[in-house]
């Protein structure tokens, strides 16, 4: 049951899925939104260039019928004269048909936004199975469709015959009234059917909107299965993550090993924890941690720090406070400025022995560290006030 659940889409699309659709074209669109906006331009268009129009087309009339005796015998004034009348009605329409390709080319935006996509022009062999569009003429879409069809077909016819109906009486008298008033009640007819029908077509539009919103939604909700396989491809495959975090501290462990021959000293718990610092008074302001590292690690570093003559210092508390209170790069706290000062000053004058520059020095082994810095100082006060056993979390 819950493997069914998984295959099932219930879940809504992320918004990963939404820009996939996006990219390959696939948006929500209204057809009839469409069509009633570029119905109510063109008529909007109409009613502005009305008169414009109707001038155009009184005057390319009659300069058809108008013509002398002597260009009733030019066999070439009829076709100069049908040139010259498609061009002029083609300038008094122009704007007219800009309005409607403009309006046409943009209407879509209204609803999924204007977008372009090469993916949509690639062609789908797949379109061209007979089986799969046979399923598809009887799929729910498809009656959908069809229902809408023949709703807006006996909608709009409804509309034709109540307005044609009621104005019955003003149409059969047309053919009794002078030219002009003719014209004058023909216009006002057209105007009363087309916005009648315009009206018809935003009460399918209002309805189309909300389910195309729907079925785009529903259409592209995935299954349970699908929302985990997309968050792992988001987030990262786990075990994928896991290596390269691993890769990662392998390259940190290799570059931190490469700077131990750089550093001043290690300082050692003396087999747990070993820190190695690396301080050079001309561009550091305070004494720097180059590696650190605790048991195996601590081990590698003290045996790298041994190749290369490093003066190795046993300081349990200073290297326990270094280990815990100090990151890879970072500078040393200031409450332990004292403390590593005198390591570093005895490791200072021991290489200057060496080159036969003063005395051999002598090292304070308890170097002032602050109880608040050595976790096992706090593990024990901590057990202490519990009344508890000693802490081992942390080595000693």
């Amino acid at each position: 049951m819950a493997e069914d659940s998984d295959l099932e889409k219930t879940e809504p699309a992320s918004s990963r899925r939404i820009e996939k659709a996006r990219e390959e074209g696939d948006v929500p669109r209204s057809r009839e939104l469409a069509t009633c906006i570029v119905l109510l331009a063109s008529g909007l268009a109409l009613w502005v260039l009305g008169q414009h129009l109707n001038d155009a087309l009184k005057e390319n009339l009659s300069a058809g019928l108008s013509f002398d005796h002597q260009s009733a015998f030019d066999a070439s004034y009829l076709l100069n004269r049908i040139s010259a009348s498609l061009s002029d009605l083609l300038m008094a329409f122009a704007p007219l048909a800009a309005v409607i390709l403009l309006v046409g080319a943009f209407s879509p935006a209204l609803m999924g936004g204007w977008i372009f996509s090469a993916k949509a022009l690639e062609p789908k062999f797949t379109r061209l199975n007979p089986i799969q569009g046979f399923g598809n003429l009887f799929s729910k879409n498809s009656m959908v469709e069809l229902v809408k069809s023949i709703i807006k077909a006996t909608l709009v016819g409804a509309v034709a015959y109540v307005v044609v109906k009621k104005d019955l009486e003003p149409i059969l008298g047309l053919s009794q009234l002078p030219i002009h008033e003719g014209v004058h009640v023909v216009s006002l007819l057209l105007i009363k059917g087309f916005l009648s029908i315009v009206a018809a077509l935003v009460l399918i539009a209002a309805l189309d909107v909300p389910y195309q919103l729907k079925h785009y939604a529903d259409k592209l909700k995935m299954t349970r299965e699908e929302v985990r396989q997309e968050a792992k491809e988001s987030d990262g495959n786990p075990e994928m993550k896991a290596k390269i975090r691993q890769q990662q501290r392998e390259m940190a462990k290799r570059r931190m090993m490469g700077e131990i021959p750089k550093a001043d000293v290690v300082i050692t718990n003396p087999t747990h924890y070993a820190v190695a610092i690396k301080y050079s008074g001309n561009d550091m302001r305070a004494p720097v941690v180059v590696a650190k590292g605790s048991d195996v690690l601590a081990l590698k570093i003290r045996e790298i720090a041994a190749e290369n003559h490093l003066p190795l210092l046993e300081s349990p508390k200073l290297a326990r406070a270094l280990y815990a209170h100090t990151e890879l790069g970072d500078e040393i706290p200031e409450a332990l400025y004292l403390a590593v000062a005198e390591v570093l000053a005895y490791v200072f004058q021991l290489r200057a022995y060496k080159q036969g520059d003063g005395a051999y020095p002598e090292l304070q082994r308890n170097v002032v560290v602050p109880d608040s810095l050595d976790p096992h100082y706090v593990d024990v006060q901590k057990s202490t006030q519990n009344g508890t056993q000693v802490s081992k979390a942390m080595p000693v």
